[in-house]
């Protein structure tokens, strides 16, 4: 078996060709991305394998068919890249659901702890010899209310992690978990219950037509005064603008974000010697209560092993034994793995 590697990173081949090896499956690693425009370099293989930063439209579902390419493999988890509608029939898409769900909730935790008490401006300054703590007054988590939007794995590690430090959790999901509402500690309420009452609200939710700018002007309205908000979700949660107006009226607090909305061109590579085209991004980034990573909340070793012997399963597993637990099915409501592998 041949699969082209879209968007590589050098941390990505090690362990996509050891369990490659182990299954027979030979990769062909691309720097660029899966694109309208690099679609021709999957001719002659047999699947795709693509980053959340590829583009698999109508029009590359098109040409794969064409090129008689049978599989889409995502290593990662969300597929709000992927025109389900269009490849519903046509192309097998599968998926890695979940993948170290602690890499994601610790990096979540390490950016609120490293906003709140200063962390990012401490290490700074002490470089510079300066030991002045002017400026540098942060505040206790315990007691404090978080709001977890999305109670999946992800989620409810995070929920974990936030018992830990003595807060109390106020949850909300489409679909709740009802064994975590302790009726005290723990409870799921509406939305906007969540916004009104959380002092620090978290993203960890899929990007679906429901959940796309979550956080807009109005939800941000609700909020408490000085809400700190984090996203290591997907960056279309939140609508940047109404987010650069929620902290330049000091609405916002501060944010910790991982992931943005328009970060594909950007994300993943060095621009450090080059002017920043996006003005969102860069106001965001110029903003002293704002702290931005660069999509590195999976980044460990850990999970990048989880990502590579999950990929590979499924690829194995759609390609020789035709079914794969982690295929994606349109038919299922575009949200959940196939049930019945009857998608063609």
């Amino acid at each position: 078996m041949r699969i082209a590697f879209f968007d590589t990173k050098p941390y990505d081949k090690a362990s996509f060709d050891k369990y490659g090896k182990e299954q027979g499956i030979e990769f062909k690693y691309y720097e660029t991305k899966l694109n309208e425009d690099t679609v021709e370099l999957a001719s002659g293989y047999d699947g795709v394998c693509v980053f959340v930063n590829d583009t698999v439209n109508a029009a590359v579902i098109d040409r794969l068919c064409d090129l008689n390419v049978k599989l889409v493999a995502l290593r990662c988890a969300g597929f709000n890249n992927v025109d389900m509608k269009h490849a519903f029939g046509r192309i097998h898409v599968v998926r890695v659901p979940a993948y170290s769900p602690y890499a994601v909730a610790e990096h979540t935790m390490a950016l609120l702890l490293t906003s709140i008490r200063r962390i990012h401006k401490a290490y700074i300054r002490t470089r510079d010899f300066n030991f002045s703590l002017a400026g540098m007054t942060g505040f206790d988590l315990h007691g404090k209310i978080v709001g977890i939007i999305g109670t999946g794995k992800i989620g409810r590690v995070f929920l974990d992690i936030c018992r830990g430090f003595g807060m109390k959790v106020l949850a909300y999901d489409k679909f709740p978990v009802k064994e975590l509402d302790n009726g005290d500690t723990v409870k799921y309420v509406s939305l906007d219950e969540l916004f009104v009452n959380s002092d620090i609200i978290s993203l960890h939710c899929p990007l679906t037509e429901d959940t796309y700018h979550l956080i807009d002007n109005e939800a941000i309205e609700k909020c408490k005064k000085g809400v700190v908000i984090l996203n290591t979700s997907r960056g279309a949660l939140i609508d940047a603008e109404a987010l650069l107006a929620g902290i330049k009226s000091r609405k916002v607090g501060a944010a910790c974000l991982d992931v943005y909305e328009e970060e594909s061109e950007f994300f993943f590579e060095d621009f450090s010697g080059h002017i920043l085209e996006d003005d969102t991004l860069a106001r965001l980034i110029s903003m002293p209560n704002v702290i931005v990573t660069s999509h590195q909340a999976f980044l460990t070793e850990e999970a990048l092993s989880n990502i590579a012997q999950t990929t590979v399963n499924n690829i194995y597993d759609a390609l020789v034994n035709g079914q794969c637990a982690n295929e994606l099915c349109y038919r299922c409501g575009n949200t959940e793995d196939c049930k019945d592998g009857k998608c063609f």
